[in-house]
């Protein structure tokens, strides 16, 4: 069978006719990856909730060579098991619990609003704008900011900290990236053991005050937890914002009606997004690993042995979605696996929802003629699937 290769620029334009090409078999071995992968949705939501398949972190190595980004890992709800995973989850949904979500909604709104101004401004000088920096990759990052408490003069750190250590996560990284990864990791580490310290004298309002304080029957999160909590919510929280943004608003210029109908309708604005997470995942590949001998839709996948999802084969099966490659900002069920499935399933997600229907409202509002000003550029990575560029100008 012909899969794909992870580099192929053609693939990575527009990875969906191989995957339509291999769901005929729910799992299927991928020499280039080197591991088993889930093509169909079915095999892929049993995967991710199957317990026999659980995420079970291997440092890289060498180990000299990334002490710090072994240990944010190490220490991770989401590299862990119960019942670690179990004592993390309730730790950190407890501070979670405490309204933040709720508490940020409408400032969220209100900078979602302010960036698309300041974008309306540049296309008026200049005649286009890249939304990308303007909202996009500002948006994220700064509500990450704001829910840890991070100052804002310390903001700009964030976004190259997490774009340089989500690239380990790619196939075939090379060593500059690698090395670059691990400066940054030791950097963010350092930062958010002196950001922690100082909440234990002075407590405020943010998320970071709430998971040192946190405890249930004398528990706590370690330091280490702590961090490796706040280093999960950036990488998991910005990147994923970023290009649902990215990746959406573009689909959305290509598919104008859909545009047209969410101006009509902008009580529609919530069940598109998740149409966006769905139509051109943001995360295309998912690991697991085996913890025992496990049997799978007929393929053995022996004890230690990694097995993925493929999430965004699994957003495009027919067998789920009707007209899997139509855009329909009113689809609903949805049932995509975009933020998971099972005990991994992710805790940020009513904020990341926030924050992609915030960007949007304020799109629809100030920009209701946006279109594209040119071809946008995708980004060559295949497992974080996003834009470098996204030209917009209005008619």
């Amino acid at each position: 069978m012909v899969l794909f290769d992870p580099a192929d620029p053609a693939f990575i334009a527009d990875p969906y006719p191989a995957f339509d090409r291999m769901r005929e078999h729910p799992l299927v071995w991928h020499e280039g990856l080197g591991l088993t992968v889930a093509v169909s949705h079915e095999a892929c939501s049993a995967l991710l909730r199957n317990r026999a398949l659980g995420r079970i972190w291997t440092d890289a190595s060498p180990l000299a060579r990334f002490e710090a980004f072994n240990l944010l890992h190490r220490n991770s709800l989401l590299e862990s098991e119960p019942p670690r995973h179990t004592r993390l989850r309730r730790l950190i949904a407890g501070a979670f619990g405490r309204g933040h979500t709720e508490r940020l909604r409408p400032w969220v709104q209100d900078l979602a609003s302010s960036m698309v101004t300041r974008l309306a401004e540049e296309i008026a000088s200049a005649g286009s704008a890249d939304l990308l920096p303007v909202l996009a990759q500002p948006l994220p990052v700064e509500v990450i900011g704001e829910l840890l408490g991070v100052p804002a003069a310390d903001r700009a750190l964030l976004a190259p900290w997490s774009n340089a250590i989500v690239k380990m996560y790619e196939y075939g990284l090379p060593d500059d990236q690698a090395a670059a990864a691990e400066r940054a990791a030791a950097e963010f580490v350092a930062y958010m053991r002196s950001l922690a310290a100082s909440r234990l004298g002075a407590p405020g309002e943010d998320l970071i005050t709430d998971l040192v304080a946190v405890s249930e029957d004398g528990d706590r999160l370690t330091e280490d937890e702590l961090i490796a909590t706040a280093v999960l919510l950036l990488m998991a929280g910005h990147e994923a914002t970023v290009n649902v943004i990215g990746n959406g608003v573009q689909a959305l210029m290509r598919n104008r009606s859909q545009w047209d109908r969410l101006r009509a309708d902008p009580s529609l604005i919530d069940i598109a997004v998740e149409e966006l997470i769905r139509f051109d995942a943001p995360l295309q590949l998912f690991e697991r690993t085996a913890t025992e001998d496990v049997t799978l839709f007929g393929v053995d996948i022996p004890e230690g042995s990694k097995v993925a999802a493929l999430l965004g084969s699994a957003a495009r099966d027919p067998l789920v979605f009707d007209a899997p490659d139509v855009l329909d900002v009113g689809r609903t069920p949805n049932p995509h696996l975009g933020f998971g499935a099972g005990i991994h399933y992710c805790v940020g997600a009513p904020l990341a929802r926030g924050e992609v229907a915030a960007a949007l409202r304020a799109l629809l509002e100030q920009l209701p003629d946006l279109e594209l000003a040119a071809e946008p550029q995708r980004r060559p990575e295949f497992v974080i699937r996003g834009l470098r560029t996204l030209p917009v100008t209005t008619r």
